[in-house]
């Protein structure tokens, strides 16, 4: 009987022999992830070019931002479904190369209608590719192993966001003339046909598995969901919120009957989009996708408000707006490197002290831009921006890695994809909600750009403490799991390993190795009983049991 390779070994192998080349088709995927992320910040210091160039109005260039966060968000869970259902290869790989032909539409652009086009376009691609990175790592990776992978993966989600101010900047300063914001989207097609080649030769084939069918009704229901949540906050600048005020509860009501939809398919052993056992029966998914979208909405909006300050309110250049926040950049790059390494010994202790590093260090920055002299403006706030920097680096990587490495491999790709729906509603939150209080503190103090950047970066501080709150209870709730240690004097318990030879810290071995690593954080007993595998996994052969849903 044929079956799909769980463990990321090559075709046919029946013992799913890890891929030698699992750590070089990482890469290729991780620069990918990358470039679709970087997308979604790299363009806002090229939006008063853009204005000026194809001249038009203020609001309809900010459709080039929202419109691709927009399109981004609403195909995640979708697209990870269908990356589980089809194969996570060859969506990849049809979502690279649209975004590469994408990209290059977006720079030819004749006008700001085509570029809108094009730019949603493209987030529906780089929507597409999101999930798969995630997926694939689940499926080429075990034990510790999946830790490292899954830290390096984190470190690109928070560092494209934090360096895309400085690269778009960089671009306009390299390509002179009015249309150097064309370069800003023509860089990805070199960058992504290399990426294409490269993951034909290198991500793992996986033998054909049993033909899912996709829960259409689940699909419109989250979408329109999505869709009625963001709009509002889409149009935010041209009175969206005010006008369409509606679709708030509306989108909630939607989003409550596609959550009733998931539990009565999974009830009838059906294939919902999204298994709610992913919230109820994997521990720390539903508070680290919580987490993740109360953190970005703080995190994803002040960089839009740091460009109108630095820019409008300064009169910086675009690669010098980008250059005054590169400390944070380069402590988010510093920190989340080692905390790939240190997640598996903290846990969740390691995202709580990381949050009030970003805590400390934003609100430090924002009184600076208050109050320091202007001439010292850059050189004061360094220091501060770096320590928010350093722990942003120890959030968002463990995160993303504590969130998803104990999700089985069959659902991976639409778990990846709801914990990136939750990071880009709240970062659509984010980049509406920050730039309308900062434009609304200006016209009510005449312009006084130093208070709208201070309660502006502010109110992002509010976001990140109520995700604070979320990660302190996930460490409370993981430090009561922990296991006793063993008694004084008496022999220490010698675990035996899995089949892939990763363990539990309390001495339970994984028939897949999920559990793995032996994190204090993450080691601990499992979701308990209460929990059957479905008919459904019975009927299609699935021994992939690592979830412990049996």
């Amino acid at each position: 009987m044929n079956r799909q390779v769980r463990s990321g070994g090559r075709r046919g192998d029946p013992a799913g022999t890890p891929d030698p080349r699992r750590w070089k088709a990482l890469w290729v995927t991780l620069a990918t992830g990358f470039m679709s992320l970087l997308d979604v910040t790299i363009v806002a210091v090229a939006l008063p070019s853009m204005q000026r160039d194809l001249g038009t109005s203020a609001s309809s260039v900010q459709w080039v931002v929202s419109g691709y966060a927009l399109a981004f968000a609403l195909v995640l869970v979708p697209a990870g479904r269908l990356g589980d259902a089809m194969g996570r290869r060859r969506i990849f790989l049809c979502a690279l190369a649209g975004f590469v032909l994408c990209s290059a539409g977006a720079g030819a652009a004749p006008s700001i209608t085509w570029l809108v086009v094009a730019r949603l376009a493209q987030g529906a691609c780089a929507g597409c590719l999101a999930p798969q990175n995630s997926a694939l790592i689940q499926q080429m990776f075990r034990g510790a192993e999946r830790g490292r992978a899954f830290g390096l993966f984190g470190a690109v989600v928070g560092v494209s966001s934090a360096v895309g101010p400085i690269t778009g900047g960089l671009i306009l300063a390299l390509a002179h003339g009015t249309q150097g914001w064309r370069w800003i989207f023509y860089v990805n097609v070199p960058v992504g046909a290399v990426a294409l080649l490269l993951g034909l030769r290198l991500l793992p084939k996986v033998a054909p598995g049993r033909r899912e069918r996709l829960d259409l009704p689940g699909v419109t229901l989250l979408g329109t969901g999505v869709l009625a949540l963001m709009l509002p906050l889409v149009f935010a600048e041209s009175g969206g919120l005010h006008r369409l005020w509606w679709l708030f509860p509306l989108g909630a009501l939607l989003l409550a009957c596609f959550a009733r939809w998931e539990a009565r398919v999974a009830a009838r052993d059906g294939q919902p989009l999204l298994d709610p056992r992913l919230l109820t029966g994997t521990r720390g998914y539903g508070l680290g996708t919580a987490l993740g979208a109360l953190y970005f909405v703080g995190f994803s909006g002040v960089w839009l408000v740091f460009a109108l300050f630095f820019q409008n309110g300064l009169g910086y250049e675009p690669l010098r707006s980008g250059l005054a926040v590169t400390p944070f950049a380069i402590g988010s790059a510093a920190a989340a490197v080692v905390s790939g390494r240190l997640v598996e010994r903290l846990g969740r202790l390691l995202t709580v002290c990381g949050l009030v590093a970003v805590v400390l260090g934003l609100g430090a920055t924002a009184l600076i831009l208050h109050s320091a002299p202007p001439a010292m403006l850059t050189w004061l706030a360094a220091p501060a921006l770096l320590v928010g920097g350093l722990g942003s680096g120890c959030v968002i990587s463990p995160n993303v890695t504590m969130t998803l490495r104990d999700v089985p491999v069959r659902m991976a790709g639409a778990a990846g994809g709801a914990l990136q729906t939750g990071q880009r509603l709240g970062g659509a939150v984010g980049t509406a909600a920050l730039p309308g209080l900062f434009y609304a503190v200006l016209a009510a103090t005449g312009q006084d750009y130093r208070a709208a950047v201070a309660l502006a970066v502010g109110s992002a501080l509010v976001a990140m403490l109520a995700s604070l709150a979320v990660a302190v209870l996930d460490w409370r709730r993981d430090h009561r799991r922990r296991p006793p240690a063993p008694a004084s004097g008496g022999p220490a318990r010698t675990p035996s390993p899995g089949p892939d030879g990763s363990v539990h810290s309390d001495g339970r071995t994984d028939r897949c190795g999920t559990r793995g690593g032996g994190s204090p954080g993450r080691g601990a007993p499992g979701p308990g009983p209460g929990l059957p595998r479905t008919a459904q996994d019975t009927r299609r052969g699935d021994t992939d049991l690592d979830h412990g849903w049996e």
